[in-house]
């Protein structure tokens, strides 16, 4: 039984609290371990928790996730997807999702839905073109919120976007949260993949397992022809897991449709699942559950 929301981001905001979530009592202090660090724990009622990052902007990172939590939904599993992006979150025009989310009984958000993935995300909680001008602390105390007080009813996977970096959004996700996994997602060329090497390394320093890395806009294949053109360069993402010992993942090749597909709120996984796209994404998917034990 959810209940209407009684809190509001435009309200004037506090370090602790910067969500503006109804409190009772203290928060919750998280365990800390001896060297100072808070403890890793599992996000609450979620089986798997999967990580997709870049370390790099601009390369398709968000569209992926999103298509992967759908083929996850697809097949089966009760999948939600969390975006950790304070400062320009995506999934909300993914997914073709707006408006604040309502409270549960115990005063935690509860996700919004489309396409049967559950999703919750800092563009739910703010306008549309509303920026998020905040400072380090605030950020952190918000993520922290989004990691610890959404009620999510029970997931076999939640597929968690991270931002582009190498920062504190990361550190923060991979030390405080168990991982099943995570992916590094990247497109062929060099300047891509110096940072996207960068990304794999973090996850290893983190003692995240590494599930693998995806190559994003691969391959352009002419739709009046059928010539294919690498764009980007052809097997870079390849050569890079080779070299630094990381299984690769697959291909998702540069088409216009991906694009208009996430424009308009209705992923290629949704809108066009027959579709060699489509495919793509859900094989990719495929392995990794099968490397999570899914």
């Amino acid at each position: 039984m959810s209940k209407p929301r009684l809190f509001s981001t435009l309200q004037c905001l506090r370090h602790e609290n910067p969500l503006g979530l109804p409190r009772s009592g203290a928060p919750p202090q998280l365990p800390r371990m001896q060297r100072g660090l808070p403890q890793k724990r599992p996000i609450p009622s979620v089986r798997k928790a999967i990580a997709v990052s870049s370390a790099k902007g601009g390369v398709g990172k968000s569209t992926i996730a999103v298509n992967l939590a759908l083929a996850f939904a697809r097949a089966g599993h009760r999948t939600g997807i969390l975006d950790t992006d304070i400062f320009g979150p995506s999934i909300p025009t993914l997914l073709a999702l707006s408006g604040e989310p309502r409270l549960s009984e115990k005063n935690q958000l509860l996700p919004l839905s489309n396409y049967g993935v559950k999703s919750m995300s800092m563009g739910y909680l703010v306008g549309e073109d509303a920026p998020v001008v905040w400072r380090g602390l605030m950020v952190m105390k918000a993520l922290q919120q989004l990691l610890w007080e959404v009620e999510w009813g029970g997931l076999d996977v939640l597929v968690m976007d991270l931002p582009p970096g190498t920062g504190d959004t990361q550190l923060t996700v991979t030390q405080q949260v168990v991982l099943d996994g995570a992916v590094v997602v990247s497109t062929p060329q060099d300047v891509s993949l110096k940072d996207a090497v960068k990304g794999v390394e973090m996850m290893r320093k983190v003692n995240v397992p590494l599930l693998g890395m995806i190559q994003n806009m691969s391959v352009f294949t002419c739709p009046h022809c059928n010539h294919s053109t690498h764009i980007f360069g052809s097997e870079g993402v390849a050569r890079a897991c080779s070299k630094h010992n990381v299984p690769f993942l697959g291909d998702i090749p540069l088409h216009a449709s991906i694009c208009d597909d996430a424009d308009r709120g209705k992923p290629t996984v949704v809108a066009e699942p027959g579709s060699v796209r489509a495919e793509a994404f859900t094989a990719i998917a495929e392995r990794m559950a099968k490397e999570v034990g899914l």
